[in-house]
């Protein structure tokens, strides 16, 4: 039987503080995911992966980014964990408990930050004002023409200060921790939100729905808290 100091390659998912109690492992990509516990912190890791062996073949690399964050959401049902970048490994058990003490400190005060805590996606995609054009030439056809591009700027002035509207109150009003990611076709808000919230959270959702009609609002599943750990 092989000896976690023996073991090497060690793919990590995640950091987390030793379990008080016995954790359900799951399967990593392809082999199963081991625990391996140093002083006051752990981490899961699963050995015999070698990053060059998939890095220039896309099918592995989906496989194991999806697995990736399988692991950690299957482990954040149980414990509060730090979940790392994809890609994170170590060559062997000692570089990782090396790792593990030189940012001890560190780790366990963002541990302490997430503990009992989610990650909520908000996405906010913008609507798009509908206009009849108008049809022939002359004075009418060019004031209609300049009524429409009126229009729009008035709806994307409006569109504008409904999203800082809803950021304000998310953050000062709801005073919540949040990421936000602007994008062309749409804006994420990631929520930090502790586990006896989730309702409240709920609740809310309906509020901003409200305070923004020139958007389409979705509320994405509990996920652990990929974008507050940085």
């Amino acid at each position: 039987m092989q000896h976690f100091w023996e073991l090497e390659n060690l793919y990590t998912y995640a950091f987390l503080e030793i379990p008080s109690s016995p954790l359900i492992l799951p399967q990593g990509a392809a082999n199963q995911v081991v625990l391996i516990n140093g002083n006051e912190l752990a981490a899961i890791v699963e050995p015999g992966i070698l990053l060059e062996s998939f890095q220039n073949n896309d099918e592995k690399i989906i496989k194991m980014a999806l697995a990736h964050d399988r692991v950690i959401c299957e482990l954040f049902k149980q414990i509060t964990v730090l979940p790392l970048r994809f890609g994170t490994y170590f060559t062997s058990v000692n570089n990782l408990l090396n790792h593990l003490k030189s940012h001890k400190q560190e780790y366990q005060e963002k541990l302490e930050k997430i503990n009992g805590k989610n990650e909520f996606t908000l996405k906010l995609i913008p609507r798009i004002i509908e206009e009849v054009p108008s049809e022939g030439g002359g004075k009418d056809y060019f004031l209609a023409k300049k009524q429409r591009y009126q229009n729009q700027n008035n709806f994307l002035i409006a569109q504008a200060k409904e999203k800082q509207y809803l950021i304000d109150l998310i953050t000062k009003v709801n005073q919540l921790p949040v990421v936000i990611q602007e994008q062309e076709e749409e804006v994420r808000i990631y929520l930090l939100v502790s586990g006896q919230d989730k309702n409240l959270l709920l609740e809310q959702f309906l509020n901003w729905q409200k305070a923004c009609p020139r958007w389409d609002l979705i509320l994405g599943d509990s996920l652990p808290p990929y974008h507050f750990i940085e």
